[in-house]
């Protein structure tokens, strides 16, 4: 009998764990809940096609009870994984807590993808002003996404053709003021929401080339990264058709 009552504990015993799964995706190019993701004043822009995505992942709340049930369903489950609460959410911090930490980490990203693009870009961050807004998400991973967006909207490929090729294409990466792109985990889970979005080339940090392929959609290219000059020298020659792009 202790046994068993011991084994029906564990059961229904709260757990250190967050449940994820494939959360939404954004095109940066485009607009999120009515209005421009990049607004770039002081510099003359250019009209894009295509998509370049962003992709996220949503978690169980930081105070959500997770069972030991429910880290078992997961496992068996391609459309949700399990993880460390602490992977996901800095401990011993309070709901508001996080949502303030992630929203930090938010616009320090959002000023490297904009200290990146103007770096590689070689224009003047005095007289070029970026503005970036996306609604409801937080962290630093979408910053390798907005950088490749604001060089589409600047520049394109620098020959007057679009960065994208008019496909939609969806990836995941932080990135620094120097161009170094790292990882940021989920990206099993991300690569399905950007399948279920449309995109068909997905750029994943090049540490992260395992995992993006454990769960791979069908009919989604993977194209690894190490540093935004790689980034758009990948997509610079899918779009051309000349020129080698790196596979996982």
């Amino acid at each position: 009998m202790p046994v068993v009552a011991l084994i029906a504990a564990a059961a229904f015993a709260p757990l250190p764990f967050s449940l994820t799964q494939p959360g939404l995706t954004a095109n940066v190019l485009g607009e999120n809940k009515g209005a421009p993701v990049i607004t770039i004043s002081g510099a003359p822009t250019r009209e894009t096609t295509g998509q370049l995505r962003m992709t996220t992942i949503e978690a169980t709340n930081p105070d959500t009870r997770v069972s030991l049930g429910d880290v078992v369903d997961s496992w068996f489950r391609t459309d949700q994984a399990v993880m460390p609460r602490d992977a996901v959410y800095p401990s011993g911090q309070s709901v508001k807590e996080i949502e303030r930490h992630n929203a930090e980490e938010m616009r320090q990203s959002q000023g490297d993808a904009t200290e990146a693009a103007l770096n590689y870009l070689k224009l003047d961050d005095q007289k070029v002003r970026v503005t970036l807004k996306l609604a409801d998400v937080g962290g630093p991973s979408a910053g390798l996404l907005f950088t490749l967006g604001i060089i589409d909207k600047l520049d394109g490929d620098g020959n007057g053709r679009d960065l994208t090729g008019g496909r939609v294409i969806a990836g995941t990466g932080t990135i620094d003021a120097a161009g170094t792109v790292g990882a940021v985990g989920g990206v099993a889970l991300k690569t399905q929401a950007a399948k279920r979005d449309g995109a068909t080339v997905f750029l994943v940090p090049k540490a992260e080339c395992s995992d993006a392929e454990a769960e791979l959609p069908k009919g989604l290219r993977l194209i690894p990264v190490t540093t935004l000059k790689g980034a758009v020298s990948a997509l610079t020659a899918l779009e051309s058709g000349k020129g080698s792009v790196p596979s996982c």
